[in-house]
């Protein structure tokens, strides 16, 4: 049986905690968080504290807070010796405090509280000092995922880079998307098959490949026209940087 407390019950911390209850092989022996509000739902499900002094022996102390935090957590934990890992995608393993053993078990995935979220097929990407640690690290990550990585923290912050750039960036963009039906009085909802067909056809092309529209076609008309159409001025901007971009990549082949 493994051990764990999550130190921080944000949206990571709060399905990484759903995620272990269900197994069999891993127990949650405490919740930490900063305030009380954010353990009230746990309340009758598993221990839990405001107070960082008052965590219980465990295999693994996953601290699930934000980047900018996570070197001052580890620094206020009343521990010592014992594995402590990190959640983010794009911090170090080596901001974790000294006196403890260091390591990351990072789910690249994006989390939303109310979300749910199949564990299965989240990728697991782990990293430790100590190769004992990477392997109780991997048996965790086993435990509760399909797909399982070992990763540098070099590599870890290259993919949390590309995972900007295809999920909160993409998301951005559908913002932007709705806002111009919205506009228009057209429902949002008409453009779903589009975007489900964008994923999809990535299981079978490249991105480089899968690449349609008016700028991969230097189809000038219809992008200035699309310019005059946009009455948001940071709107404009993006339009203008991203077909550049696409432009650019596809120029030889015109």
């Amino acid at each position: 049986m493994i051990s764990v407390v999550i130190i921080g019950l944000g949206n990571i911390g709060s399905h990484l905690y759903t995620a272990f209850s269900k197994l069999d092989n891993v127990s949650v022996v405490m919740l930490y968080n900063r305030t009380e509000e954010a353990l009230l739902p746990f309340k009758n499900k598993v221990k839990s504290t405001t107070d960082s002094n008052q965590l219980p022996d465990a295999d693994i102390y996953i601290i699930a807070t934000s980047d900018d935090s996570i070197a001052a957590v580890s620094k206020q934990l009343s521990l010592k010796n014992k594995l402590v890992v990190h959640t983010s995608g794009s911090v170090s393993i080596a901001v974790l405090d000294d006196k403890n053993r260091k390591g990351s078990f990072y789910p690249l995935q994006t989390f939303s509280k109310g979300a749910t979220v199949n564990f299965k097929e989240i990728p697991i990407c782990i990293e430790a000092e100590d190769k004992a640690d990477e392997a109780l690290l991997l048996q965790l990550a086993e435990s509760v995922s399909d797909n399982v990585h070992k990763i540098s923290s070099e590599q870890r912050k290259s993919m949390h880079l590309a995972a900007v750039f295809v999920n909160n960036f993409t998301n951005h963009l559908y913002h932007i998307g709705k806002e111009i039906c919205e506009e228009n009085k057209v429902p949002f909802s008409i453009l779903s098959p589009l975007i489900q067909e964008t994923v999809t056809k990535l299981n079978k092309l490249s991105p480089f490949n899968a690449q349609t529209g008016p700028a991969k076609r230097n189809d000038t008309g219809t992008m200035q026209r699309h310019l005059t159409e946009l009455t948001n001025n940071t709107h404009k901007e993006i339009y203008s940087v991203l077909s550049k971009s696409i432009t650019n990549t596809y120029g030889k082949k015109l």
